[in-house]
């Protein structure tokens, strides 16, 4: 049976003026052969990876959490006594400013 080699990760580098031209070919690159750096003036400036390869390093929270179950929580935190009361910020009305041409 025939096996196909894993190709290295290939990790290229593009100038910006590069990257924005072939932005498609960048990203496709991105996602077969591992992360591509961009650099302004030579100098790194960012990774593109693909968004398999970004989950696997920053997982996102736990999502599922809805207006309800704040709503419940706020509710149980009545129930044991607290008493939330919202922060607000009143902000004051600036004095008119005086567009007449008094000063002739």
């Amino acid at each position: 049976m025939l096996t196909r080699k894993e190709r290295p990760r290939k990790q290229a580098t593009w100038n910006l003026q590069d990257a924005k031209a072939r932005f498609s070919e960048v990203v496709h690159r991105a996602r077969t052969e591992g992360p591509q750096r961009v650099t302004v003036h030579k100098k790194d400036a960012v990774v593109i990876v693909s968004a398999e390869e970004y989950a696997k390093t920053h997982p996102s929270p736990p999502s599922g959490r809805t207006g309800a179950d704040l709503v419940s929580v706020m509710q149980e935190g009545r129930r044991l006594g607290l008493k939330l009361k919202p922060s607000r910020i009143y902000l004051t009305a600036r004095p008119p400013i005086d567009f007449s041409d008094n000063e002739r």
